[in-house]
């Protein structure tokens, strides 16, 4: 598993995942990046799961943490591009309800458009 992140145009942080989220090590690889952009006062974070294969619940539980943090704040926290095991793990938790999740990168980043910085 790989985590690269990036802020792109507006602020937006962008964290992107590769491979599985099956240890304790890659779950706190997710955990310290997301934990970077909140440090980083990021208001707004986009997560592309599009080279994702696989998440247990100690990788759901670090973006449901993420999501309460987020909104605590008044802040945005949105997912995009999940494979279909990944969109049947949140369908399936009901957790589609409670994510604002994309289809795509761009149409996630379109959503953030005429978002003021805050």
């Amino acid at each position: 598993m790989a985590v690269r992140t990036e802020t792109l145009p507006g602020g937006v942080g962008l964290i992107e995942v590769s491979g599985s989220l099956l240890s304790e090590e890659e779950v706190a690889g997710l955990r310290g990046a997301i934990t970077g952009f909140m440090d980083g006062r990021s208001r707004r974070l986009l997560i592309d799961f599009s080279q994702t294969r696989y998440m247990n619940s100690s990788a759901i539980g670090v973006l449901v943490g993420a999501h309460t943090s987020y909104a605590k704040r008044q802040w945005q926290l949105k997912l995009c591009s999940m494979n279909k095991h990944v969109h049947v793990i949140f369908a399936i938790t009901n957790l589609m309800k409670i994510f604002s999740v994309y289809d795509t990168k761009d149409e996630a980043m379109r959503s953030f458009s005429g978002e003021g910085e805050q």
